[in-house]
């Protein structure tokens, strides 16, 4: 059985790559980095967003830091950082979408995704931006 995670998700406006790199010089650990362009995503987005970061992750043991480019989105202070909140079941992740985003804005409705989770965000009653994600386990053959 895995456990729920809280990790913060950080937003930058073009230069995801190069600050995530900054990060793993500084803290160390893993780095992978997916990019916008080949991917599902990158249909939906503008021309000025095809060459940037859609997702970034840094582990190092218990350590985890995602980010990724806004996606054509206006970053200003405030709203650079999310709470992205790894779920350990289906269960867990509809009840909390609901829960969070009661008398809140959904910004991306709770779905299945190409990168084989559900997922969906939100901004809550109190301005906070959330990111829930479950990641579906692989079929087996």
């Amino acid at each position: 059985m895995t456990t729920s995670q809280l990790s913060p998700y950080l937003s930058f406006d073009g230069n995801c790559r190069e600050a995530m790199t900054f990060y793993q010089q500084c803290l160390g650990g893993e780095l992978m980095i997916q990019d916008v362009a080949g991917t599902p995503a990158a249909e939906h987005m503008p021309a000025n967003a095809q060459n940037g970061v859609l997702h970034a992750s840094l582990t190092n043991g218990n350590m985890l830091l995602f980010g990724s480019d806004a996606g054509g989105q206006k970053i200003t202070r405030g709203n650079t950082v999310s709470l992205s909140l790894n779920c350990s079941s289906e269960e867990e992740i509809t009840t909390w979408f609901r829960k969070l985003s009661d008398g809140g804005k959904v910004t991306m409705p709770l779905d299945d995704t190409f990168w084989g989770a559900k997922f969906g965000m939100l901004t809550d009653r109190f301005g906070i931006d959330w990111l829930l994600n479950h990641d579906k386990a692989p079929v087996q053959q």
